[in-house]
């Protein structure tokens, strides 16, 4: 098994040199994808949600983050109701209204906490063509994290 995970990691690092943005940008949708998956599944979904995954797996690939940067307003954004009402299915404009006014503020600062230390271990320690795989990977924790808030506040609005 050792042997297989190097010799994809090495197909991994020479697509990085071969087709840059490609092999980043399906990183991003995959490991967002994942992290969906993930955060669902630890949320205690019985079944996971395939049109969500798709959903934070298309979102990535067409807003991944080059810079390696923790964008600073994210998935409780007020920027992008229409993502999440598409997340919410069934629920009117005024619920997804509601909720991201409820919610935005404490992910907001928990994001402008964790942003920049992410950033300058990113910058300081991370090689250039592993940073946007990295900040994918935190972008995993940084989903489940928002799943598990996200479960949280309906379980105590029940």
């Amino acid at each position: 098994m050792c042997d297989v995970a190097k010799e994809a990691w090495r197909k991994y690092l020479i697509q990085l040199q071969v087709n840059p943005l490609r092999t980043k940008a399906l990183t991003s949708g995959v490991v967002a994808g994942l992290g969906e998956a993930l955060a669902q599944k630890i949320s205690g979904s019985k079944k996971i949600e395939l049109r969500k995954l798709l959903l934070f797996s298309i979102k990535e690939w067409k807003f991944f983050n080059l810079s390696g940067f923790v964008r600073p307003i994210d998935f409780l954004s007020l920027q992008q109701p229409a993502f999440h009402a598409l997340l919410w299915p069934g629920r009117t404009w005024a619920l997804v209204k509601d909720k991201i006014k409820k919610d935005f503020a404490p992910v907001q600062f928990a994001a402008w906490k964790v942003g920049p230390m992410v950033a300058w271990v990113n910058n300081q320690f991370v090689p250039l063509e592993l940073r946007v795989i990295f900040q994918c990977f935190v972008g995993l924790c940084w989903t489940i994290f928002l799943n598990l808030k996200a479960r949280s506040a309906v379980i105590k609005d029940s």
